[in-house]
C-alpha cells in the first residue's frame, strides 16, 4: 500500500466535473481511468489496470479498460463498484450546454454521466478521503470500476470478477453507485435485480409464389402462433420482494418487400425479465421444448439462440443492508426502501463475490438530454457514503 503522508480531502463536484470532461462514450475511455487512478493512488490505493478484449455485442473487436484498486489487506473488504463509460449524448445541439463541459448553473451540474454514474464515483472517492482524513478504518477499501457497463458488458465487470475469483480475492460487501434513488436522495436502495434472457427465433420455410401455396412453406404463421402462445404464458405470480416475471416480444422481422412472395424465413426476438423463481438455463430449456413442439407440429425447422445477460438475485436483509439504511437515514432523515425493480446492472456479476446492493443519486435525468444533478445532492451523497464506510468498517 502506498501510504500518503497526509490525506487531501477531495471535492466531489470538482471530481465529477473532471470525469465528465472525459467523453467516455462506451466503449471509449478518453482518459477517465487515468484520472481516477491518479486520485486513488494519491489516497494510498494500489491500482491494477485490468484490460480485456474480444468481440463486442455486435461482433466488433473491443478493448475495455477496467480498474481494481485496494487500500489495506485486512478484512473486511468493502468495495465500491461503478463505471466510467456513458451512453451517447443524442442530439448535442439540444443540450443547454456542452454535454461534456460539466457546467454548473444555479446550483446544478450539467453533463453526460453526472448521474449515471460519474457523480456516484466522485462522491465515493470524496467520502473515502474524508474517512481517511479522520484515521484508518478497521478493514480494507476497494474499487471495481469498468468501462463496459453501458455496452455489451462482456469484457468489463464480468471478467474482472472472474479474475478476482480465480486469484482468491476476498470482497466482503459491495456498494454499486448506480442512481437508485427514485424521487429523493436515499429513498430507495436496490437489493436485487431480475434476470434477463434474450432469445432469437428463426423459422425456416420455403419461398414461393403466393398463388401457389402448395409449392411453398410459409414460416410466418408458424412464427406468429409460436409467439402468440408464448405471449399468453403466465410465467409466475411473483416472488418475495419481486414482481412477476414477464416475457416481451421485442421484434418480428420477415424483410419481404414483395407482395406476391411467400418468404423463406421469419425471425423474432423476445426478452424475459425473470425473478428468482426461474434460472436462465431453465427458461432456455422451456423455450427449446416449446419450439421443438412447434417444429414437430408444422414440419418447419425452428432455430433458437439464447443470451442470458444475468441471473436474478436478492441480497437478504442483514447487517450490511441495515448499516447502509442506517447511514442513509442519519444523513437524509429518510430510511430507504429496499427494491428489486428496474433493469440490470453490474451487481448481477458482483453477487458471485459477496452481498451487493445499489445506492446512488436520483436517476430521473439519466440517459436524457441535459442530464444533471444538484450540487447539494452530490454533497449529500458524499455524506451518505462516508456514513456507510464508517458503519461497515467501524
Amino acid at each position: 500500500m502506498n501510504a500518503p503522508a497526509a490525506i487531501a480531502v477531495i471535492d466531489p463536484v470538482e471530481l465529477t466535473r473532471a470525469l465528465v470532461a472525459r467523453p467516455s462514450v462506451t466503449p471509449a475511455d478518453e482518459g477517465a481511468m487515468d484520472l481516477l487512478e491518479r486520485r486513488l493512488t494519491a489516497l494510498g490505493f494500489t491500482c491494477r489496470r485490468m484490460a480485456f478484449e474480444g468481440p463486442g455485442g455486435t461482433g466488433v473487436h473491443a478493448r475495455i479498460e477496467n480498474l481494481y484498486a485496494r487500500r489495506g489487506m485486512a478484512g473486511p473488504n468493502l468495495c465500491f463498484a461503478g463505471h466510467t463509460d456513458v451512453v451517447p449524448v443524442g442530439q448535442a445541439e439540444a443540450w443547454s450546454s456542452g454535454p461534456f463541459d460539466g457546467e454548473v448553473r444555479d446550483g446544478v451540474l450539467y453533463g453526460r454521466g453526472t448521474v449515471d454514474m460519474k457523480g456516484g464515483i466522485a462522491a465515493w472517492v470524496a467520502a473515502v478521503s474524508r474517512v481517511l482524513a479522520e484515521g484508518e478504518p478497521n478493514g480494507s477499501l476497494s474499487f471495481l470500476i469498468t468501462g463496459d457497463e453501458e455496452g455489451p458488458a462482456l469484457h468489463g465487470t464480468k471478467r474482472v470478477v472472474e479474475a478476482l475469483q480465480a486469484e482468491g480475492e476476498v470482497i466482503d460487501a459491495c456498494v454499486v453507485g448506480e442512481p437508485s434513488s427514485a424521487a429523493l436522495l436515499g429513498d430507495t436502495i436496490k437489493v436485487g435485480r431480475r434476470g434477463s434472457l434474450n432469445t432469437w427465433i428463426t423459422v425456416h420455410g420455403k419461398q414461393g409464389h403466393v398463388a401457389y401455396p402448395e409449392r411453398a412453406a410459409n414460416p410466418a404463421p408458424v412464427l406468429a402462433r409460436l409467439l402468440a402462445r408464448r405471449d399468453a404464458e403466465v410465467l409466475d405470480e411473483g416472488y418475495p420482494a419481486f414482481p412477476p416475471s414477464n416475457l416481451e416480444i421485442t421484434t418480428i422481422d420477415i424483410g419481404n418487400p414483395a407482395t406476391n412472395v411467400i418468404p423463406a424465413e421469419a425471425k423474432a426476438r423476445l426478452n424475459i425479465r425473470f425473478n428468482p423463481a426461474h434460472t436462465g438455463d431453465g427458461l432456455m430449456a422451456w423455450l427449446n421444448r416449446l419450439a421443438g413442439e412447434a417444429q414437430a407440429e408444422s414440419g418447419l425447422r425452428i432455430e433458437l439462440e439464447h443470451l442470458c445477460s444475468g441471473e436474478a438475485f436478492l441480497t437478504e436483509p442483514g447487517p450490511f443492508v441495515a448499516a447502509v439504511q442506517d447511514a442513509v437515514e442519519a444523513a437524509t432523515g429518510r430510511r430507504p426502501e429496499p427494491s428489486t425493480t428496474g433493469g440490470t446492472s453490474d451487481a448481477r456479476f458482483i453477487r458471485a463475490l459477496c452481498p451487493v446492493l445499489e445506492l446512488g443519486l436520483v436517476g430521473q435525468t439519466m440517459h436524457q438530454v441535459d442530464e444533471r444533478v444538484p450540487v447539494a445532492e452530490l454533497e449529500a451523497l458524499t455524506d451518505v457514503y462516508a456514513g456507510v464506510i464508517r458503519r461497515v468498517l467501524g
